[in-house]
């Protein structure tokens, strides 16, 4: 489905952390494979703790989506969106790749979706691995190259 109006990105800032934690803790919530490892607080301290290393873009205010992206790795550690097809993810991708020529990221093997999606955003199955406990979601790795 295609955007029917312009998505503004923005830099994340500390008071957004609250909300990008949310975003997330509610796609684990609507996710019936998913199993619930973390409470918010605990996906808020995780975000926190990330938040100086990594580059955190959110759309909204309130917030309704963001992507972390770890720019050492140029690895894209989550994107999460609380409202699907409204071309959120697909903005975020093209903002990732602004000045790259390679990213990655993990996806969960069961999350079909998203694997169709980060295809046609020009990514492909690298491999795939078992995360380390207390997560136990196989993991497929994607690539994308320019």
């Amino acid at each position: 489905m295609p955007m029917t109006e312009a998505v503004t990105i923005r830099r994340a800032g500390r008071a957004d952390i609250p909300a990008c934690a949310a975003v997330a803790s509610d796609w684990v919530e609507e996710t019936g494979w998913m199993p619930r490892l973390h409470s918010v607080a605990e996906l808020e301290g995780h975000i926190r703790a990330a938040f100086d290393a990594r580059e955190i873009w959110v759309i909204g205010t309130p917030v309704a989506a963001y992507m972390s992206v770890d720019p050492e790795a140029g690895h894209i550690g989550a994107l999460y969106c609380r409202t699907r097809g409204q071309g959120w993810g697909k903005a975020f991708l093209d903002k990732a790749k602004e000045g790259r020529d390679r990213l990655s990221l993990n996806t969960h093997v069961p999350n079909r979706a998203a694997q169709r999606f980060y295809a046609r955003e020009g990514f492909f199955e690298t491999g795939r691995r078992m995360p380390a406990p207390p997560e136990t979601v196989e993991e497929l790795r994607m690539e994308w190259r320019r």
